[in-house]
């Protein structure tokens, strides 16, 4: 049998954004140092003045990971690609390989609104792009629905709209509370966490309103 013409473009666009993923954290790494010059000894209030390097390297660390995760699922369900799905996976990947820059500038110039709202432009656009990957591929029955059922469906949606709200809300309040929109990104971790434990409640009382054993497929 012919094998699907989508298969392999498919696969290598994975493997190809998983490695741009990869190097974009590992250049995180490289922007921690420490401003101590060779001639002096390094003392432990040496390895505590970086704080605000500390800071937004695990930012966006948890930033750039959350977002492969994401990206990650939605490919599980997405079985097949494009020239416009291929576009906006591009997009995603270069507002992913940009983060460290804006991150870099926000470590450095951690109270100013230009930097913060700089950081949390970037990380708008990748859910932006994110959520339009989505779009796109339901739109083009890329997304079978034998594959993904009601609740993952729900799941994803709630992921994908919270990390867009929460980059939009942190972007107007930088203009004007630049280390107030910081912590809101540090935010993230916690609402994905309450969505997790909401739909989880969701499935537990779903559940528990099928008859005996529908649960269990019997």
């Amino acid at each position: 049998m012919e094998p699907d013409k989508f298969e392999l473009p498919l696969e290598r666009v994975l493997f190809f954004s998983d490695a741009i993923v990869a190097i974009a954290i590992t250049i995180l790494a490289l922007e921690l140092r420490l401003p101590v010059p060779d001639d002096q000894t390094l003392h432990y209030v040496d390895l505590l003045r970086p704080w605000h390097l500390y800071l937004a390297f695990l930012l966006s660390f948890i930033n750039i990971s959350s977002f492969w995760n994401l990206h990650h699922r939605l490919f599980i369900y997405i079985n097949k690609m494009d020239d416009g799905l291929k576009l906006i996976n591009t997009c995603w990947l270069f507002f992913i390989v940009t983060l460290p820059f804006s991150s870099s500038v926000l470590s450095d110039h951690l109270s100013a609104p230009a930097a913060v709202t700089l950081y949390t432009i970037n990380v708008l656009l990748i859910a932006v792009c994110q959520r339009l990957l989505w779009l796109y591929a339901i739109g083009h029955s890329y997304v079978e629905a034998s594959m993904i059922d009601d609740e993952n469906r729900r799941r994803i949606n709630i992921f994908l709209n919270l990390d867009m709200v929460n980059g939009l809300i942190a972007l107007i309040i930088s203009f004007f509370a630049p280390v107030t929109a910081f912590v809101l990104l540090f935010f993230k971790i916690p609402l994905m966490l309450a969505a997790f434990f909401y739909l989880a409640s969701v499935r537990r009382k779903m559940t528990a309103g099928q008859p005996p054993g529908l649960e269990r497929g019997e």
